[in-house]
Parts: structure tokens; sequence; C-alpha cells
């Protein structure tokens, strides 16, 4: 049985278990294992000889391995006619009437989003998870990816 304490503080420290990151990162655990003993991807090891990987590895990762994603996400990605995707994670949603404010965080920038209440709970958008920011002249669009 997980221990809930324990997940809220790595969660609030932004440390991930290897399998959160590998999920996230849509590779499997034993490339994960392997980038971490070739430090690859940085990791923190607990007091217990645990391996926990900082979010912050996992987001420089996240563009890179976009590419290797499941076709039919893949699919879904190239339907949109535009080029410009900036990948990174939901750091802020606020919903308010019609309207919601999505803040990403890519790399050690924020872009902002105006868009929809409903889009926002169609795609139930929150926090730390990864979205896409597609950008088309002046107009920002979010794609859960």
């Amino acid at each position: 049985m997980k221990n809930k304490s324990s997940e809220q503080q790595h969660e609030h420290e932004g440390l991930l278990r290897p399998r959160e990151a590998a999920l996230q990162l849509r590779i499997s655990f034993p490339t994960i294992k392997q980038w971490i003993y070739a430090r690859k991807i940085r990791s923190v090891t607990t007091p217990g000889g645990h391996h926990r990987i900082p979010r912050s590895e996992v987001d420089r990762f996240l563009f890179r391995t976009r590419a290797k994603t499941a076709p039919e996400r893949q699919d879904l990605i190239r339907r949109v006619s535009g080029r410009n995707q900036l990948v990174g994670r939901i750091e802020d949603v606020r919903i308010s009437g019609l309207m919601a404010e999505v803040t990403l965080s890519i790399g050690n920038q924020q872009i902002t989003s105006i868009i929809t209440a409903r889009s926002a709970r169609e795609m139930q958008l929150k926090p730390g998870q990864a979205a896409a920011a597609l950008i088309k002249a002046t107009e920002v669009m979010i794609l859960r990816v």
C-alpha cells in the first residue's frame, strides 16, 4: 500500500517515481532506468536508495520524446495545421464564467492562453499535466498531450 503523505511530499517537491516519469515521457520503465544509470536523466536518491526524478528533468525531455508518441496520438497532433507547438507543463488553470486562463511552463518561461471554460473542462486540464501550446499568428491554443 502506498503512503499518501509520502506521495504528497514527492508531488510537493516536484519529484516523480521512475514509473511516473516514464509514463509522462511515453517511454518504457526499463528505458528510464537505463537513462538514470547512464546519467542521461538526473535523479535524486532517497534515504532508502530509491530514485526520484525532478519534474524539471521530465520537462526537459518532454519535447524530445514527443516525436516518439503512440501513432494514434501523433495522428491527433498532425490533424492540426499549425506547426508552432511548444510542449510544457500546465502550471495553473483559472476558470471564471465562460473563460479559462491556462498557464504553461515551457522551460524557464511561461505562456498564458485564454480559452473557453468549456474547452478547459472537456480537456480536463489540471496543473502538472503535460500540454502543448499551438501558436498561430497572435492566438495561442492549448492541446492536452
